[in-house]
């Protein structure tokens, strides 16, 4: 007769437990597996890196357009006619999703490395679709009412392409202990082989991109030109309303060397200063004259329009998050501002010395000064007393009738067309204005300005170009960047991009000879343990860590049973212990 007294001893695995459950609700122990995961959990698995990747992209995108948060909102208010700070439900839905998709994505790294099945569970699943959908929804409609700025991701990578690529490269080496095993453990297919070698293109073309960069600061450090002039653009907006005298203190306050302005000429011929086509945005004009607040500003006296509050709608919509910093006092001279007229605006840059840039909105062609305009801005220097030499004011048009005056071009020219034109400045926006293009303006004596630029990278890559001024709405913030954030040699950067390649390369090689030693170990311990009869005492079933073959291990428990139904006799027990990874039998009363 015999005697069976089964005897299971199950060791705690936190670690695992959590894994599973959190990523698979797979909470209990016989609820894993270590059987190879099905197509279609490996199709979600994909569907998993791709969103990670999708949201990584979209992540980085809103960081490096920080730079133009107030020009995004700007666009929608002129889309949806409501003033609405849209970035911060972007932003909130953003970070929520990537950290989702993130800690997802890591669960499913372990389950790899634990060798678990992937089961990613169903509610799982729901959210995967959700924040993948809510995305591409999010790129479509910012390529819809904001595809320009998809531009600043090409000029960002002027200042971080170096930065990312060690990151990068740190990630895929290490992706390279899966690779591995995923490659070396198992029986050779083709699967493995494709999936070798995409790991190996991906790790060349990382190695490989450095030679495709153009990063301006990576320059001899005594080839730096001097610090680029900062532009008030329409003042200091983030510290006051914009286009308002406080504005325009606050911006020569932090350093501006000059100050950039919009002109609108009212219905009586005197210019005053506004960005919007109408006074709804940056004044209380629903409020006073609630029939009008649709009606273009320029068909307006300026009576009417000196009569309205200019400041109380920065405020209430608080367009840069700085209102909450600001004092009491600020406070109270915000709320009392009122619309600021061109010759206020030049009396100030002739006191302070400073020198103005006018982006001059010309009236429609129903409006009485349309063909009289550029008249009420001569009449309106002439009046502030500032020479015309440093007033310079754009588009570039009417020359014939304004000789003498300084003018500059807001469009990307060829340097034909410039020296044809007879044109010495250009006015151009940061994704129209490349490293290349800038030197080639600089090589032929075209003074270049760049705009808006108010993050301190987009400032030092711009300096490094040797740009001799920007327009800022921070000119507060460009204040505090004494020097660029980063600037190194060609030498030294070879230096550190070959040596991480090196690095990267030996961890790769070394991990994968590791992965192939162990294997061989594993197999010749297994094919020793058969040469002495298959002694089961001497034969280790792991129940938790990886097998070396999962064939290998049933091939293991079949010669056991084998074993033990020919040689053990009657009075012989059995005991398993699958938790502990080993067999145990006990005879004639004498455990062994």
């Amino acid at each position: 007769m015999v005697k069976h007294q089964p005897l299971q001893v199950y060791e705690k695995q936190v670690f695992v437990s959590f894994v599973t459950g959190i990523y698979g609700c797979r909470w209990k122990r016989y609820q894993r597996s270590q059987d190879e995961s099905s197509r279609w959990e490996c199709t979600w698995f994909i569907i998993l890196s791709s969103s990670f990747l999708l949201l990584l992209f979209w992540a980085y995108f809103w960081l490096v357009a920080r730079n133009d948060f107030n020009d995004f909102n700007w666009s929608v208010y002129n889309r949806l006619g409501e003033w609405r700070d849209e970035t911060i439900p972007v932003l909130a839905s953003t970070t929520v999703g990537f950290s989702y998709i993130t800690f997802l994505l890591i669960l499913a790294l372990f389950h790899i490395s634990l060798g678990q099945q992937l089961n990613l569970y169903w509610i799982h699943k729901i959210g995967v679709l959700a924040t993948l959908l809510t995305t591409i929804s999010g790129v479509i409609s910012v390529d819809d009412l904001w595809g320009d700025e998809w531009d600043i991701l090409i000029v960002s990578l002027q200042s971080t392409a170096p930065f990312l690529h060690i990151g990068a490269l740190a990630t895929v080496t290490a992706f390279s202990w899966l690779v591995a095993g995923y490659v070396v453990r198992r029986e050779r297919s083709n699967v493995q082989v494709m999936v070798l070698l995409i790991y190996i293109l991906i790790l060349l073309a990382l190695y490989l991109a450095p030679l495709t960069f153009t990063c301006p600061c990576i320059m001899d450090r005594h080839s730096l030109k001097p610090r680029p002039d900062i532009i008030g653009r329409r003042g200091a907006p983030m510290l006051a309303p914009e286009n308002t005298m406080l504005s325009f203190n606050r911006a020569l306050q932090h350093g501006a060397s000059s100050l950039e302005a919009d002109v609108t000429i009212s219905v009586d011929g005197v210019p005053f200063l506004l960005r919007d086509r109408t006074l709804r945005r940056t004044t209380d004009v629903s409020k006073v004259f609630p029939s009008r607040k649709h009606e273009d500003a320029s068909f307006f006296n300026w009576t009417e329009i000196r009569s309205l509050n200019a400041g109380q709608w920065f405020l209430k919509t608080d367009p840069y998050w700085t209102v909450g910093a600001l004092l009491a006092k600020d406070r109270n001279r915000i709320g009392n501002q009122s619309v600021c007229s061109l010759v206020e605006m030049l009396r100030l840059a002739a006191r302070a010395n400073s020198s103005a840039l006018l982006n001059i909105h010309p009236p429609p062609p129903e409006h009485p000064r349309h063909r009289s305009w550029f008249m009420d801005i001569l009449w309106a220097m002439q009046k502030a007393g500032i020479s015309q030499k440093r007033v310079t004011w754009t588009p570039d048009t009417d020359r014939g009738r304004v000789r003498g005056l300084q003018q500059t071009a807001n469009e990307k020219l060829s340097v034909e067309e410039i020296r044809h034109r007879g044109i010495t400045s250009l006015t151009l926006h940061y994704n129209k204005a490349s490293n290349k293009d800038i030197q080639e303006y600089l090589a032929n004596n075209v003074s270049v300005t760049v705009f808006p630029v108010n993050a301190p990278w987009l400032y030092s890559s711009l300096w490094c170009s040797g740009v001799p001024s920007v327009s800022s709405d921070a000119p507060q913030v460009l204040r505090k960047v004494p020097y660029p954030i980063w600037l190194m040699s060609q030498n030294a950067y070879n230096f550190i991009w070959m040596t991480s390649d090196l690095v990267s390369l030996a961890i790769v090689i070394g991990i994968f000879c590791f992965q192939k030693v162990g294997m061989r170990v594993c197999f010749d311990r297994w094919r020793m343990s058969g040469m002495q009869n298959y002694n089961p005492e001497q034969i280790m079933l792991s129940a938790v860590t990886r097998r070396c073959s999962r064939d290998v291990n049933i091939m293991k428990e079949k010669l056991i049973f084998s074993e033990l139904n020919n040689g053990l006799s009657s009075t012989e027990e059995l005991s398993l212990y699958p938790e502990n990874g080993y067999v145990r039998y006990s005879h004639g009363g004498l455990n062994h």
